[in-house]
């Protein structure tokens, strides 16, 4: 589940419009943070965002999967990898994260 560096900052390179995003490192991934929210993971260099009923649907259609930290079999259900085309493209990119972000916020709200 290693993360490189160099990937680390092109991540916070394609979210920089959106503002202060903090990357903490955790058993060899990172998890992405704002307002103190982790709304997305990164592990082996492929970045996954927190997903939930309302917008699981587009990361299927898109051909995402779930996460894998380990090498067990064992998925992490609420995040999927974020579709190579929209991580290329920040704004989008940016867009998909805010919703991912606005799951947290609900969660955080609820819980």
């Amino acid at each position: 589940m290693a993360v490189s560096n160099d990937f680390i900052q092109y991540v916070l390179d394609q979210l920089s419009d959106w503002g202060n995003i903090q990357i903490k490192r955790m058993f060899g991934g990172a998890a992405l943070y704002r307002d103190e929210l982790a709304f997305g993971m990164i592990a082996n260099d492929v970045v996954y965002l927190k997903v939930d009923d309302t917008n699981i649907d587009k990361y299927i259609k898109n051909g995402s999967s779930q996460l894998k930290p380990f090498k067990s079999n064992a998925t992490v259900l609420s995040f999927y990898n974020v579709p190579p085309d929209v991580f290329e493209d920040a704004d989008e990119f940016v867009e998909w994260a805010k919703e991912s972000l606005a799951i947290q916020k609900k969660r955080n709200v609820l819980y």
